[in-house]
């Protein structure tokens, strides 16, 4: 039988039956998965008119390029508008060009670069397994590109990360260096890509496991810090691990994990909403989700970047211009080294996609956000 880890009102934990069925059967749940991404496909979260993008440069092609440009990688690129956009716009400048698109999933992105399957690949970020994976095949490194920055809270498209506690809690504010110290653990380094950092080893001692240990006090002094998280396999754990805990798997070992699952309906009930509905029983839970699965009797938290006070709200205004710290960012890879340089009308595309043009078309469809100028001439380095 299933089962389901529950807080109780008396924050005492407890397992608890399931009031309904829960399927999860791993192709089953994805059925349920690709019914919720694909209802989302002509929703319109971010109207275009809402983002200024007058201060990108237009795209001037360096050349004329023909061929097939095979894209193979993310499905939220066909599950939305983007490609097809991107498409459209690209061949007013680029007649000569024509798209293969195999969109199914991130994962497949990096062996279709290194088995000759796709040319430019959208991806979440690669992951350890695989950047080892497209090391060791070509004896370098991909060449990665930043195509825009992850919603503010479209589910599925990249969204921040919130952090959430219950209402009765009185804090209002976090540093990230904070937030390491409450869902990581002691460890004798870290990773960044695949180089492990010693340098990157913390203590015991700076592991914050009680509510006074940040600052409150009185009946708050003493209180465990629960904390909640989706499963550790999952893509948003990984992405945590990089951005708060300095790449460790090192996890506090009280989290409380959580999963999807299929519904008898089969609609999908998403692991991170149950989350957060479970910490607005808990005035001692925090955990980190995505604003939309905000419910009653919980709140998110300003977030301070480092280890510094500098705290921001979570908006789409600060996502997008990536000042509030915990904005993801979605990729687009490609093969390109000194000795093999890059496939001319692979540049070409990219130099596109990083074009006031190819935001635009990013914005057209109102999921993801559009990149900033600043973040723009950062990733135009990247191909000269």
């Amino acid at each position: 039988m299933n089962i389901r880890m529950t807080v109780t009102l008396a924050v005492t934990l407890m397992i608890a039956v399931p009031a309904i069925a829960q399927d999860r059967e791993a192709l089953d749940v994805q059925k349920a998965r690709n019914a919720h991404v694909a209802g989302r496909r002509d929703l319109v979260d971010y109207p275009a008119d809402k983002f200024d993008l007058s201060g990108l440069p237009s795209y001037k092609p360096q050349q004329q390029v023909t061929g097939v440009i095979r894209m193979t990688g993310s499905n939220y690129i066909a599950d939305s508008h983007v490609g097809e956009n991107w498409v459209a716009a690209f061949k007013k400048f680029q007649p000569g060009v024509t798209f293969e698109f195999n969109l199914k999933t991130p994962s497949a992105a990096v062996y279709a670069l290194f088995l000759n399957a796709g040319d430019v690949d959208p991806s979440r970020k690669m992951t350890f397994e695989d950047l080892l994976a497209y090391e060791r095949a070509t004896n370098s490194d991909p060449v990665e590109i930043g195509f825009a920055t992850g919603s503010y809270d479209v589910p599925g498209w990249s969204p921040a990360f919130g952090i959430f506690v219950n209402k009765a809690n009185p804090i209002s504010q976090l540093s990230v260096a904070q937030l390491e110290g409450i869902f990581g653990a002691e460890r004798t380094g870290a990773w960044e890509g695949t180089s492990w950092h010693p340098e990157r080893a913390r203590t015991v001692a700076q592991n914050i496991r009680t509510w006074g240990q940040l600052g409150l006090t009185g009946e708050w002094a003493n209180k465990p810090i629960h904390v909640y998280g989706v499963n550790l396999r999952y893509h948003q754990a990984i992405r945590f691990e990089d951005q708060v805990m300095h790449g460790s798997a090192k996890w506090n070992p009280a989290l409380l994990e959580y999963a999807n699952y299929g519904k008898p309906d089969g609609t999908l009930a998403i692991g991170a909403s149950m989350m957060v509905e479970d910490l607005a029983k808990d005035p001692y839970g925090i955990c980190y989700s995505e604003v939309n699965f905000t419910v009653e009797n919980t709140k998110t938290v300003a977030l301070a970047p480092g280890n510094t006070k500098n705290y921001v709200p979570l908006t789409r205004e600060t996502v997008q211009n990536r000042t509030y710290p915990l904005y993801d960012t979605v990729y687009l890879y490609a093969n390109g080294s000194p000795d093999k340089p890059m496939d001319p009308k692979v540049k070409e595309f990219l130099r596109f996609v990083l074009s006031r043009e190819g935001q635009e078309a990013i914005a057209k469809d109102g999921k993801y956000l559009p990149l900033t100028k600043e973040v723009v001439d950062e990733q135009l380095k990247k191909l000269q």
